[in-house]
């Protein structure tokens, strides 16, 4: 430990120390401790690359919505008896080293828990929490099953497989990594220069995306090197390999390191990170010993206290305040509390799944301008909710989507140009502002939409998307689940690839008389990984071949007289990176190619969404 400086706010005191990691670089480390306290204590941590006193706009509640300082809220748990622990992860703000984003948070965070576990204020119960790359460091933390570690709360994080999601996506790469590289390359990092900060800072990341494909030394990150280096270290690696595996990208591995611990996991429908939560969930429930929970709610990344998500609301129960607990600083204490003080836990916050259900709103547009879907808050005893029939709906020539399976072989041809893909409009995202932004939108392109221009209109319209709906619906069917997409396709190219769209279509109205498709979920598979992540396989140009597309999960009540439909294309950007149709290696610039894309339908060929209707309906959650 280094020098050390102390300020005091609020009958706590803040200690800065300079912790060392087994090569010697020095982690900036803020710990909080009460005034008044003179016997050891339970110790909650927290490791970020965002600056450990810096301001937070996921840290705020629906009574107040000024964002708190990541200062105010270790303060908070500090008052309530803990030591509390907060670090600028390596090569960020004030602490030492080279920042590589994820990687090396394992052996880190052992190092700080060693360091912490050897505190006098220490009692040896430490418990954990984080939002996003705070929670990533949570499960690189883990799998090293450190001593003294009890209990940990994730939010919207702890990648199960980053390969799988939050980096890749069924062999697509997410290129909202790219627009975090530039813009925490422009703020926190200690390895760029003043002229290197200034172009940094005067580089247009739309102009740059709309000349896609980048290469090293001709991206926006040439100026961040060591940015630019991990970004394409990511890109470049599309097959499963043992980069993938390493313990900060693949807690699905590791699992076992987390018996014994209590873990907490919360995300919203609307984040890229719904699936990883519901994979650890699955994971971890199922070892013998580790009391595992999952909270999903209607919201966008960490936006747990606002009502809504994009362009829809979904009723003030969607609120965690007031709901799932006082707010979400009180839901945290409730939780370390019981598993590190032996208090018990508040009603409700036992239930191994709590999720809400959106749907059931009275469809009008709110005061605010929003679509009223609503929605309620369920609990259930297991993931996938018990009672889940998993049903399929098929495709069908002229766009049905059916219960029943086409009699007669047919297919759906459409042309995909990788110089006009389709533009994203909402959707599970995170860190893509300006150019992607994350929520439920009416499937529409219009003035700030990334990658249009006018004449603006329905994505229906366009000649390179399949839509496929059924009849309006007779009754309402309750979707609540995993979804996945099977589709027989074929292809010009050797490798391409298909996107899938879920869609709530309801029917015209006063307030929208042209009706509104709100997006539930989507995702996209590259063709060349169709049978193995870790062996890719081109096609044979016009051999039909099955894939399967694998979304995020979601919750909806499709209400009588809506439509669910369905949504098929080969392209959603800038959310993922645009096939370039040659079978080129990933990563890489290099001529793009236009593809004649085929959708193949019939009892040879069932392309079908996979729907898991909840047949029980479950009891409200406490």
């Amino acid at each position: 430990m280094a020098a050390q400086s102390m300020a005091t706010q609020s009958g706590v005191t803040r200690h800065t120390h300079w912790v060392a990691m087994r090569d010697r670089v020095r982690l900036a480390t803020d710990v909080y401790l009460p005034t008044a306290t003179a016997h050891t204590l339970p110790v909650l941590l927290e490791r970020t690359p965002y600056g450990k006193d810096a301001e937070t706009r996921r840290e705020r509640t629906a009574a107040n919505p000024a964002p708190m300082r990541r200062g105010e809220v270790a303060a908070r748990f500090a008052q309530e008896g803990y030591a509390v622990v907060v670090q600028d992860c390596r090569g960020r703000f004030d602490s030492e080293g080279q920042f590589t984003k994820y990687l090396g948070e394992a052996h880190d965070g052992a190092d700080t828990m060693e360091w912490i576990m050897a505190q006098p204020w220490c009692n040896g119960q430490v418990g954990t929490y984080g939002l996003s790359y705070a929670a990533h460091t949570q499960t690189a933390l883990a799998s090293q099953r450190p001593a003294g570690l009890k209990a940990m709360f994730l939010e919207c994080g702890g990648f199960s497989n980053a390969y799988r999601g939050g980096i890749r996506h069924g062999g697509a790469f997410e290129l909202k990594q790219a627009v975090w590289a530039l813009r925490n390359a422009r703020s926190g990092s200690n390895h760029i220069s003043e002229s290197a900060r200034r172009a940094l800072d005067e580089a247009d990341i739309g102009a740059w995306f709309q000349r896609l494909p980048w290469s090293r030394g001709d991206s926006p990150l040439q100026w961040a090197p060591e940015y630019e280096d991990y970004l394409f270290g990511q890109w470049e690696r599309g097959t499963f390999s043992d980069y993938w595996r390493q313990p900060e990208l693949y807690a699905a591995g590791r699992y076992e390191a987390f018996d014994g611990l209590a873990v907490m996991l919360m995300c919203g429908w609307w984040d890229p990170y719904a699936q990883t939560t519901t994979d650890n969930y699955l994971g971890l429930s199922q070892r013998p010993d580790c009391k595992a929970r999952v909270v999903l709610g209607p919201w966008t990344h960490g936006e747990r206290s606002v009502p809504y998500a994009g362009d829809v609301d979904f009723g003030h129960a969607a609120v965690l305040d007031g709901t799932l607990a006082d707010d979400y600083v009180g839901m945290r204490l409730a939780w370390f509390n019981h598993w590190l003080r032996g208090q018990p836990l508040p009603k409700g916050q036992e239930d191994a799944v709590r999720y809400f259900r959106m749907g059931g709103g009275s469809g009008l547009r709110t005061p605010e301008g929003r679509l009223d879907h609503g929605g309620a808050w369920r609990s259930a005893t297991g993931w996938p909710v018990p009672g889940t029939s998993f049903t399929p709906w098929y495709l069908w020539p002229q766009g049905v989507l059916s219960e029943v399976m086409p009699e007669q072989e047919s297919k759906a041809t459409f042309e995909f140009d990788p110089e006009r893909p389709v533009p994203t409009i909402g959707g599970s995202i995170t860190s893509g502002e300006p150019l992607m932004v994350a929520g439920a939108y009416d499937q529409r392109t219009g003035e700030g939409i990334f990658g249009t221009q006018e004449p603006f209109g329905p994505l229906a319209d366009r000649d390179d998307v399949l839509v496929f709906q059924t009849p309006p619906l007779d009754q309402d069917v309750e979707v609540t689940g995993p979804i996945t997409i099977e589709l027989w396709v074929s292809s010009t190219a050797p490798d391409t690839d298909f996107t899938a769209k879920l869609i709530d279509q309801y029917p015209p109205s006063h307030d929208y008389p042209l009706g509104y498709a709100m997006n539930l979920t989507d995702g996209i598979l590259r063709c060349r990984y169709r049978h193995s992540w870790e062996q890719p396989r081109m096609m044979e140009p016009g051999t039909v071949v099955e894939i399967t597309i694998e979304p995020m999960p979601t919750s909806n009540l499709f209400r009588k007289g809506h439509r669910i439909r369905l949504d098929v294309s080969s392209s959603n950007f800038p959310r993922f990176d645009v096939n370039p149709n040659t079978g080129a290696p990933e990563g890489s610039a290099g001529p793009r190619k236009l593809a004649r894309n085929s959708v193949h339908m019939g009892p040879g060929c069932p392309s079908r969404v996979m729907l898991p209707v909840l047949v029980v309906p479950e009891c409200p959650a406490s």
